[in-house]
């Protein structure tokens, strides 16, 4: 689907010239893309190349790039061979790819080749590179931060892959209906992809079910046997990522659920025809969706058997490849490195366990010792009801040989814990693996840090916090595993690709060492005293702010003005995230300039996107609202251009490439201590946008280097917020009482001011925000907030001045590239040097 993003040519062609120089770097030339487009469209995709659309030329173009990579991905796995380079498994259920095309054309330097191809053939590059469909495997920060990893892992050579699934359908389509979130089916594999490469080889069995069996073995040691099991097969779909300039290509491979058999004859014999092919149906439905709901048991055994599913496939690949130069296990931790991303592959370390013993014969001692110093598991949140715990009596049911694993590794951890604290029940309870209750659950956070030598948070105070908060005693007990690796984005997608005209300024300048060097934007610190230089970088946001108004026009034919203030909140609709405090300013900015026109406002446009979970009823609430404010401010003859509301239909990363760059203000304004980093915000800043925000996730850092003169902060701290909950200082009826501004802004909401005089609709809303037990605070910030956003008002009125913060915001923020990040993965989690 377009999204109707313009490539900037012209710029990006900079970027093929270094390359194009050294023949060990460039090999593909206009001609040989045409050929290759012209080939593929008659031999493979059956097209007569006269008559082909948009769609065939972006398909054969797809396939002539891919031609590329394949070659090097053969070279690259060859030279892993050669030297005996230790491998890294990067296990994630989320990989938020996006679209490939300009970003494989970028890294491999053909970018402009291919831009005269397609001329030559009459067909505009941004026309066909919207042609592709987002690869949309993921839902947020978490899935999108492993696709950089991928595109850093393959710049800076770390011999890697990663693995995950291959979901049929996406997160959901989003449509708004009537101010309401209506999800359907995201088909983004509706025509095929020509990204992948299905393999007939190798296909893997992943057992579910069934019951376990103890029996000696011929030393005389207790063995057990999985038996009577259901078996899904795993098929291996390869996605190719170059790295950048190197002729380095790695591969995510992501799993497809097949059937054992195509029919169960069982079935067929007996007359059941309908139950045999239910039953192929049912097997094949574990990589249908991202996501199931889980508010019911069937969607919570069936994410359960994704999350096995792939974690099985992906240890028979590990092994099937370890076995070609290995015959025995000692050597594993230091051939083989896991990094589990986040709690949802933590059944991993069971299943490693069961096939150490079970099938490879090793003692326990041996086998959890090879185990620990295989896994290094990274946590992303700090909310407790998203680290998961799984029903002891479903983990019985699906995977029963593991769940008497746990069992065995909890009883042998709780003997280390009575050791470290006798007689204290209490905290055998907190450390268990195992929470007790009316439902026995099993705690995979838990089992994920007893199981694994390094553990790591994504921002300083997020990593802090696992330690003091989250995981204190288990930072007792194993301080050393306890880390922290700061999240980062890749400057090829979210700067190179995304703002192009500005990567050439920059390029212009200071050279282009920043592009796998993000420290070296530092250069432009010089620059922000360059008047003519100041007027280009705003033209460049100006244009930028074009484009989006252009798409916003196209999709939801409202008209924005790019002269205004672009604030921006596009991230996951969650309570935490906090877009209803934006909404609550959006009101009160309303309300402002109806009552006092003669003040100086700067006129804004305030631009929300995101998805809520399904049955996330709260959130799509808040959704209703922000399309409902914008609804009646949007339609007021007496606001005009000073106040605009955009809510976005369908975020996706395309969208975000179109709306970051665009933005002048970002907003990061999580209640403090719950965002466990943040990727969004590094994007704005990498963009020149100044970020308004709270003491959270990796705001903190980004604060720190970019200059707190740069950023608009507020709110309370984490350690604060804490207290507030525990101690309460104020209650959302005394900031009323006391400030009637904020009393008539909640008013307007419950009075129907927004909901054609409907006091129901947002009554839900007006209640949390009232009260004293909302846990994220809004009103509690919201005086703060208001008089933050004054000063971005008075500072946007200067543009000078606003210019050379947003200079300062880009040229410091080198820290936060995902280069850095993986670089420090490598070397200290994974033990592997990186040149």
């Amino acid at each position: 689907m377009a999204v109707g993003k313009t490539i900037n040519s012209q710029a990006i062609k900079a970027t093929d010239t270094k390359r194009a120089a050294n023949p060990a770097h460039f090999h593909t030339s206009a001609k040989n893309i045409k050929e290759s487009i012209l080939r593929n469209l008659l031999s493979f995709q059956g097209r007569d190349p006269e008559r082909s659309g948009d769609a065939d030329v972006y398909q054969a173009l797809a396939y002539a790039i891919r031609d590329i990579m394949v070659k090097k991905w053969i070279a690259t796995q060859k030279s892993y061979y050669k030297e005996g380079e230790k491998r890294v498994y990067y296990l994630s259920l989320e990989f938020l790819i996006g679209r490939s095309l300009v970003n494989s054309m970028i890294n491999l330097g053909i970018f402009e080749a291919a831009r005269e191809a397609l001329e030559e053939l009459g067909y505009d590059i941004g026309r066909i590179s919207d042609e592709e469909e987002d690869a949309g495997l993921g839902n947020g920060g978490l899935g999108r931060l492993a696709a950089c990893f991928m595109d850093s892992i393959a710049m800076l050579k770390i011999p890697a892959y990663g693995y995950g699934i291959r979901y049929e359908y996406g997160l959901f389509t989003q449509r708004i209906v009537d101010g309401y979130q209506v999800e359907s089916p995201d088909n983004w594999l509706q025509y095929g992809t020509p990204w992948e490469f299905e393999r007939r080889m190798p296909v893997f069995p992943v057992q579910f079910y069934g019951n376990v069996v103890s029996e000696l073995d011929k030393n005389g040691n207790y063995r057990s046997r999985w038996i009577n099991t259901q078996h899904v097969m795993a098929v291996p779909c390869d996605m190719l990522v170059p790295g950048y300039g190197n002729d380095h290509v790695i591969n995510m491979r992501l799993w497809t659920a097949k059937a054992s058999r195509e029919l169960d004859l069982g079935y067929f014999s007996q007359g059941d025809y309908i139950g045999a092919v239910q039953s192929k149906v049912s097997s094949e439905t574990i990589s249908k969706v991202l996501y199931p709901p889980d508010h019911n048991l069937a969607g919570q055994e069936l994410r359960l058997k994704q999350q096995y599913f792939f974690v099985a496939a992906t240890f028979q690949d590990i092994l099937r490849r370890y076995r070609k130069t290995n015959h025995d296990f000692a050597n594993f931790p230091n051939a083989v490195a896991v990094q589990l991303n986040d709690t949802h592959p933590a059944i991993a370390i069971p299943e490693l366990m069961r096939i150490l013993l079970d099938i490879e014969g090793l003692s326990w001692e041996k086998s959890w010792d090879i185990c620990v110093h295989t896994f290094g598991y990274t946590n992303h949140t700090l909310m407790p009801e998203a680290l998961e715990k799984w029903p002891v009596d479903l983990m019985g049911r699906v995977l029963p040989r593991h769940l008497q694993i746990i069992y065995e590794i909890n009883q042998r951890f709780l003997d280390s814990v009575a050791q470290e604290y006798p007689s204290d029940v209490s905290k055998l309870r907190d450390m268990s693996l195992i929470e007790e209750g009316e439902v026995k659950k099993v705690r995979m956070a838990h089992l994920a840090v007893v199981g694994s030598h390094s553990v790591n948070g994504v921002a300083a105070l997020h990593s802090e916090l696992l330690k003091t908060r989250l995981f204190p005693d288990f930072y007792r007990m194993y301080p050393e595993r306890f880390n922290n690796k700061t999240n980062g984005i890749t400057p090829r997608r979210w700067l190179l690709q995304a703002n192009p005209q500005l990567a050439a300024l920059i390029s212009d300048k200071i050279g282009k060492a920043w592009i796998t060097d993000l420290n070296e934007l530092r250069k432009l610190e010089v620059f922000t005293e360059d008047a003519a230089f100041r007027a280009r970088w705003r033209e460049i946001k100006h244009a930028n702010k074009k484009r989006l108004a252009a798409y916003v026009h196209r999709i939801m034919k409202v008209e924005i003005d790019p002269k205004t203030l672009f604030d921006v909140q596009v991230k996951r609709i969650h309570e935490y995230k906090r877009q209803l405090l934006n909404a609550l300013h959006v009101i009160y900015l309303y309300q402002q300039m109806l009552q006092h026109p003669e003040l100086n406002f700067a006129p804004r446009t305030v631009v929300f996107a995101g998805k809520a979970a399904p049955s996330y009823w709260r959130a799509k609430l808040i959704i209703k609202l922000i399309n409902s404010l914008g609804e009646v401010i949007n339609n007021d003859p007496r606001i005009g251009h000073l106040l605009k509301v955009i809510f976005l239909p369908n975020y996706t990363v395309s969208q975000a490439e179109i709306a970051i760059p665009a933005a002048d203000l970002s907003e990061q304004i999580s209640t403090a201590g719950t965002e466990a980093s943040g990727t969004g915000n590094m994007k704005f800043s990498l963009n020149g946008a100044l970020t308004i925000g709270t003491l959270d996730g990796s705001n903190i850092e980004i604060r720190e280097e970019v200059g707190e003169e740069n950023f608009f902060i507020f709110g309370m701290t984490a350690e604060e917020v804490e207290v507030e909950k525990l101690n309460p200082s104020r209650t959302p009826e005394g900031i009323c009482q006391a400030n009637p501004v904020i009393r008539e802004v909640i008013d307007s909401i419950a009075n129907g001011a927004f909901s054609h005089g409907d006091k129901k609709l947002f009554q839900p809303l007006v209640e949390t925000l009232m009260s004293p037990h909302d846990q994220y605070l809004l009103l509690l910030d919201f005086e703060s907030y208001i008089a933050c956003q004054r000063h971005v008002r008075e500072l946007y009125l200067d543009q000078e001045n606003w210019t050379k913060k947003s200079i300062l915001n880009v040229a410091r923020i080198g820290k936060f590239s995902t280069d850095r990040t993986i670089r420090q993965y490598s070397e200290e989690i994974w033990g592997i040097p990186v040149e």
